[in-house]
């Protein structure tokens, strides 16, 4: 039991460990990048979509997700690094909430970051997520990134990516669901 409380924290500490992120988030605005997104995707981002919150009991939560999408996206976890579904995705696509399917992120500004987690240099729009305030480790004020419709845990931001926000997301397979572009 102290091993696994000792690789969690040291996960935590290591593989997004970074500079505290402050405004620079707050008004990062970059929509995603070099491809136009198709009409099937812009309907997506129609406001009456983030209109339609999706809240569920912590028991229908469970129903629906597996042990470890749970645990990421509910719990505030992380998966372990380079192990995971979307690290290495090469694919052109997007990346859905994957608790909600609300879309977030887009192949485009997909970028490799050598931390071991898919990372992301903007959201697909701002509005699709959300950044709260995380003290969960003492002496340590971190981003978390959240999904606007559902406020389910996707991954951290930090100022340390490419232009042209500066920021990277760094995000958790396990709370994403990608869909390739045909």
């Amino acid at each position: 039991m102290i091993q696994i409380f000792l690789l969690i924290a040291l996960l935590h500490l290591t593989a997004c460990n970074q500079p505290e992120t402050s405004a620079a988030f707050m008004s990062a605005t970059a929509l995603a990048g070099d491809e136009p997104l198709d009409q099937e995707l812009e309907a997506e981002l129609s406001e009456a979509a983030l209109q339609d919150t999706v809240v569920k009991t912590e028991v229908e939560w469970r129903r629906q997700l597996t042990p470890e999408q749970y645990y990421v996206l509910r719990q505030e976890g992380t998966e372990p690094p380079f192990k995971n579904k979307y690290n290495s995705n090469k694919k052109k696509g997007t990346y859905y909430c994957g608790a909600c399917g609300n879309p977030l992120f887009s192949s485009a500004t997909k970028f490799e970051s050598g931390t071991g987690w898919p990372s992301f240099y903007a959201p697909i729009a701002r509005k699709q997520i959300k950044a709260v305030e995380d003290r969960s480790f003492p002496g340590e004020v971190r981003t978390e990134v959240e999904c606007a419709r559902c406020g389910s845990h996707i991954g951290h931001v930090f100022e340390d990516g490419p232009k042209p926000t500066g920021l990277r997301y760094c995000l958790n397979s396990a709370a994403l669901d990608f869909r390739e572009k045909k």
